[in-house]
């Protein structure tokens, strides 16, 4: 049983970090309008047609995109349905029920507003709240993870607490700035797509300035991890402290590298992932501290 749990809720977790990936691909192949219509790819049919106008590469790269939101949804429905047939085996149920609940709900709101995306021909706004969405979403899949697998959670010291929280706080700062680097940057989806009305250079550089923030701080954090928590916390807490940090040097080298290099796009690519995995080792940590709400 606790194997199954186990595989059904990674899954959930999984799919939750791979559309933002693969909805990046649709974006850096230039295929965001490659089914120029919803809920149909083109008028008249859900699916790709031959000698299409946007080509059969870009086509059938967005309709993939749209197939693997019908695997998500699979693998949400999975994972309600553990929580209903096995919630009574935990205490808090009805954090549980939440939980599961969003995800419906959250898949949901992700299909209406792809579908304002691609009529809205890839506003960067709107494709900065879908990937806004997606980050959420993970949150909750992880929350939802972590609760059904029982993973060991610690009671962080009040400072720490605060700490980790203006840390959570940063980094939704720099995932959002970073959307609007992108909604700033060449790799909009489609030629034809708007931009923001801003210089690329310098939005870069206040995204950058923030990482810069979100490093050092949490390498405060471990200092005060290491002087400050009772033994039984500090061992726990210090290794998702210092994944953290290894995972925000890693992604802060990714995205140097990346805008002296002129943005290729393997590198964008591998940048949209440390985002899933920079946002998974933030509410990790937070979830592991017991930092926020006992739904979470």
């Amino acid at each position: 049983m606790g194997s199954l749990k186990k595989v059904i809720y990674t899954a959930l977790v999984a799919f939750q970090a791979g559309i933002v990936v693969t909805g990046g691909a649709v974006r850096l192949t230039g295929s965001g309008l490659g089914c120029p219509t919803w809920p149909q790819c083109t008028p008249g049919s859900y699916t790709p047609v031959p000698h299409q106008a946007q080509g059969r590469l870009h086509s059938w790269i967005e309709f993939g995109n749209r197939l693997l939101t019908f695997v998500l949804i699979i693998s949400i429905i999975a994972a309600v349905i553990g929580v209903i047939r096995w919630r009574r085996e935990y205490r808090e149920q009805k954090a549980l029920l939440w939980l599961a609940g969003a995800q419906l709900l959250g898949v949901i709101a992700q299909i209406v507003l792809g579908g304002i995306t691609v009529l809205t021909h890839l506003n960067p706004a709107t494709v900065g709240a879908h990937f806004l969405l997606s980050i959420i979403l993970l949150a909750a899949s992880l929350s939802l993870r972590q609760r059904m697998l029982q993973t060991t959670r610690v009671q962080a010291s009040p400072t720490s607490t605060v700490l980790i929280r203006v840390l959570l706080g940063l980094t939704t700062l720099v995932l959002t700035l970073g959307t609007v680097v992108t909604g700033s940057g060449p790799h909009a989806g489609d030629i034809q797509a708007h931009r923001y009305h801003l210089d690329p250079r310098t939005i870069s550089w206040l995204h950058a300035d923030t990482v810069i923030a979100l490093i050092a701080l949490t390498f405060a954090l471990i200092l005060l991890i290491k002087v400050s928590e009772n033994e039984s916390a500090r061992s726990l807490l210090m290794r998702r402290a210092t994944l953290f940090l290894f995972i925000c040097l890693a992604q802060a080298l990714i995205g140097y590298i990346q805008y002296f290099t002129g943005l290729p796009e393997a590198l964008v690519a591998a940048h949209l992932l440390g985002a899933d995995l920079v946002w998974l080792g933030i509410w990790n940590l937070t979830f592991t501290g017991k930092v926020l709400s006992k739904r979470i």
